[in-house]
């Protein structure tokens, strides 16, 4: 949990290390964050918030725009609009962000059915205007995440990464696969390559990064500054410290187990509950704590699982996190 700065920066704000949280919908908001910031990530990104709602007041997303821990404050934005874009960032900027990203890696069919997210991979002029006006629109740094290309007939992330880099992008994130690959196959991190080569800018390497082996793997092939981890920090969001730490030679922190895991997890359910309310928060809470189960290696029989995730009594809940959690349990025979 070392807060020693590495040598990446961003518009002045340095990098604790080169082990990135990624955005995630409904995943990063502000108690995952935290948990992440608090085991060593070097940054964390905020959920995707959609511009044009943001723009129009939409409750939802202005909860996405609240500051984690300490780090500096990174709110992705997405949309397809440059006028709505600049909106959001000027709005981001109000709140209190210190980094504007925006979304061109998005895979999502609501997404991109409206051409934002990797569909702008599509339309370079449209990302392009998109770039300028968000540059325009505030004084924070900028940065974009996106993809290799639409599908491997388009692998245009060079050509974008240039455009958005010329537009003023301060860094470039790239998920080693196509739009149309989803999150199938394996992710190519050796085609991220060429966008290390075509821009003057750190350049993030993200997707199948789990653990320290894939991470070192990820960067030899890349030539990228730094990893983002995403699905590889579900239900374990110590993981990207601990993977910062590795890329830097430093002594790795154990992943918490016993009471430290417990009282990890009735955190994080206790403060979804109250940053979404009470309702939301209890749909919201279930995947992660089944990721959590998921990681900590407990398969839990169908009516235990369901006395935790179907659950509707905050309370209970917590009672059975300790118990399921700490070590007590155990199946039925």
């Amino acid at each position: 949990m070392a807060n020693s700065a590495c040598a990446l920066s961003i518009g002045g704000h340095a990098f604790r290390n080169r082990a990135l949280l990624a955005p995630m919908a409904g995943i990063t908001d502000r108690p995952f964050r935290e948990i992440a910031e608090r085991y060593g990530a070097g940054m964390v990104v905020s959920e995707m918030v959609a511009s044009a709602a943001l723009s129009t007041g939409h409750g939802d997303m202005v909860r996405k725009l609240s500051r984690s821990g300490q780090l500096p404050h990174i709110v992705q934005l997405a949309g397809c609009e440059p006028g709505w874009m600049a909106e959001g960032a000027r709005i981001a900027e109000a709140s209190g962000a210190n980094i504007i990203d925006i979304n061109f890696g998005c895979p999502a069919k609501r997404v991109t059915s409206g051409y934002a997210g990797s569909a702008l991979m599509r339309v370079p002029d449209q990302a392009l205007a998109i770039v300028e006006a968000v540059v325009k629109a505030t004084s924070r740094p900028v940065t974009v995440k996106m993809r290799l290309g639409w599908d491997d007939d388009s692998l245009n992330a060079p050509q974008i990464a240039r455009l958005a880099v010329d537009a003023g992008a301060q860094m470039i994130t790239v998920h080693g696969r196509t739009r149309q690959q989803f999150y199938k196959g394996v992710a190519r991190w050796q085609l991220v390559r060429a966008v290390v080569d075509a821009v003057a800018v750190p350049v993030v390497v993200n997707g199948d990064i789990v653990d320290a082996d894939s991470a070192k793997e990820a960067l030899e092939q890349s030539g990228a500054a730094a990893v983002m981890l995403g699905r590889g920090a579900q239900g374990q969001p110590w993981r990207v410290g601990q993977i910062g730490a590795a890329l830097e030679g430093r002594p790795i922190e154990p992943a918490p187990q016993g009471k430290a895991l417990v009282a990890l997890i009735q955190q994080h359910y206790s403060d979804m509950l109250s940053d979404y309310g009470v309702d939301v928060g209890l749909r919201a809470a279930r995947k992660h704590l089944g990721w959590y189960a998921e990681a900590a290696g407990l398969a839990f029989d169908k009516p235990t699982r369901s006395s935790l995730l179907d659950n509707d009594d905050p309370k209970q809940v917590l009672s059975l996190i300790d118990t399921l959690f700490s070590g007590q349990w155990r199946a039925a025979a």
